[in-house]
């Protein structure tokens, strides 16, 4: 296992995924957790120290334990990580004259572990705006730049390595490569990590925790939960209850597939909750996004408490969470704060008294994908595009009303009929629409018209951490739109959402 710290980066879970990808295992914690939170795991291999946003010289930098240094396994710093190498080791680093951004020339000077296979000029992505002025007594340079004389550095007795650039972006043309090094030549890690190796060990950990307990499953029917009940049924079968809260927030025709797909599943195992009324009467005036959210989280926890209190002996609550989900709700003190609050994210009340199984957690959508595959679940069920948990809620911009919900459940429809008429609906990551909370002026039969906007959003992402925008043929978004306005009373203009993430998130709210 390699361990990241992660101290701000857009970039840190990209590392994660390319040690993944050599069936490595990897998992991300923040950049101060104590070291008593790592050190459980026998197989630790290397730690890697990601880049952020914040300067090592400030009082408010975000430090390591520095326990860390003595735990005798191989560390890499990358970027922001280096420069805390540098500074706690006794070196020193300043603001840079001149920031570097985008992909540089890095001269590797000599041949070492962590070099080793590259030429001696590579095309390498920076990302800073501080550079080192002083190595650390120890230390030597392996690497530079015109504008960084110091872009790589290594200390081989303490097995301590450092870059200033970012090797796990695609920029960096032979950056994989570097990554290759540090977790087969200097860690010594094995390639022993697959999505079946991660099944049979996370089966014998939930039978272990449950025991004879019954599991209540916060069921969705979309690709995430449905994984994790698959994965809850082969582990515990019977003592598994599945809830499906019905809020009236979901896609068309939702809960008669829910109930077509998973009754032959779980049979009576299956609980069906119809919540409408809650939803829409909590809801009623709402328009902060962060306030749906937290409201929509209430009210599940409402209801799965109310259904724990109907079943007995159910002690635990599984949660079809992944990896993206916890990273976006991260909040650092003093150093980031979240991008979205995510409704099954930041643990239980206390008035639940059950714990959490989230196994999931630690997975991306892609890898969930395979595991669900590995699990037997149909491509009907595993290749669903992804669904927010608040459901239409966070696409309806402003206040959501029965009659907004309407409309943008229909257009909806439209859009997916037509991503999948024209083979896009496997191609493409998500595609949905939104409604906006201001009307426009239109012409329809020589008559004057005041109303909605739906704006079609459509994109690719291989773990919805990034996202590019879709440049879908025009012939297909013309259809969509002479849908929309034509067969929904209420609409009429549509848009097209060309924003990537980052600096746009894949939903609007």
């Amino acid at each position: 296992m390699i361990l990241i710290l992660d101290f701000g980066s857009q970039y840190t879970q990209l590392i994660a995924r390319c040690i993944r990808e050599e069936n490595v295992y990897c998992e991300v914690y923040l950049g101060n957790k104590h070291i008593e939170c790592f050190t459980k795991f026998e197989n630790l291999k290397g730690l890697i120290l990601s880049g952020g946003y914040n300067s090592v010289y400030l009082k408010n930098a975000m430090w390591p334990d520095s326990r860390i240094w003595n735990l005798g396994i191989p560390i890499l710093g990358v970027c922001y990580g280096m420069q805390l190498i540098a500074k706690y080791f006794g070196g020193k680093v300043d603001l840079s004259k001149c920031r570097e951004f985008g992909v540089a020339n890095v001269n590797i000077k000599n041949s070492n572990y962590l070099f080793d296979g590259l030429h001696s000029n590579e095309i390498l992505w920076m990302s800073h705006n501080d550079k080192i002025s002083e190595i650390p007594k120890g230390f030597k340079v392996i690497a530079s730049t015109n504008n960084s004389p110091c872009a790589a550095i290594e200390n081989t007795m303490k097995k301590i390595y450092g870059v200033q650039f970012h090797p796990e972006v695609k920029h960096s043309i032979n950056g994989k490569k570097i990554l290759q090094n540090f977790i087969f030549k200097i860690c010594n890690s094995n390639r022993d990590w697959t999505v079946k190796s991660y099944i049979i060990d996370e089966i014998k950990k939930i039978r272990k925790q449950v025991g004879k307990n019954n599991v209540l499953c916060a069921l969705s029917g979309g690709v995430d939960s449905s994984v994790a009940a698959a994965m809850l049924n082969k582990a515990i079968g019977k003592h598994l209850f599945c809830v499906y809260v019905d809020h009236g927030l979901q896609r068309l025709g939702e809960t008669e597939r829910v109930l077509k797909i998973f009754r032959r599943m779980f049979g009576r195992n299956l609980i069906i909750v119809n919540a409408k009324k809650i939803f829409f009467s909590k809801l009623r005036g709402i328009v902060d996004p962060e306030c749906k959210r937290k409201i929509i989280g209430s009210i599940f926890i409402e209801i799965f408490n109310k259904e724990i209190k109907k079943l007995k002996k159910i002690n635990f609550l599984l949660q079809g969470t992944i990896y993206s989900d916890v990273i976006e709700s991260i909040c650092i003190k003093g150093s980031k704060v979240p991008i979205k609050s995510h409704h099954n994210v930041g643990g239980l009340p206390k008035r639940m008294r059950i714990k959490l199984i989230e196994p999931l957690k630690f997975l991306f959508k892609d890898e969930v994908r395979i595991l669900g595959k590995e699990l037997g679940l149909s491509a009907e069920i595993i290749n669903r595009q992804p669904f927010p948990g608040p459901g239409f809620a966070i696409r309806i911009l402003g206040e959501v009303t029965k009659i907004k919900l309407n409309i943008l459940k229909k257009a909806d429809s439209i859009i997916t009929e037509e991503i999948r008429n024209a083979d896009f609906y496997e191609k493409v990551w998500q595609s949905f629409a939104i409604i906006l909370p201001i009307k426009t002026v239109g012409v329809m039969g020589d008559a004057r018209t005041y109303e909605h906007v739906i704006v079609i959003r459509i994109v690719n992402s291989e773990d919805a951490m990034t996202a590019n925008w879709v440049k879908l043929p025009y012939e297909i978004l013309n259809k969509m739109s002479s849908r929309i306005i034509n067969e929904i009373k209420g609409v009429n203009r549509v848009v097209y959402d060309i924003s990537n993430k980052p600096p746009s998130t894949i939903e609007w709210e």
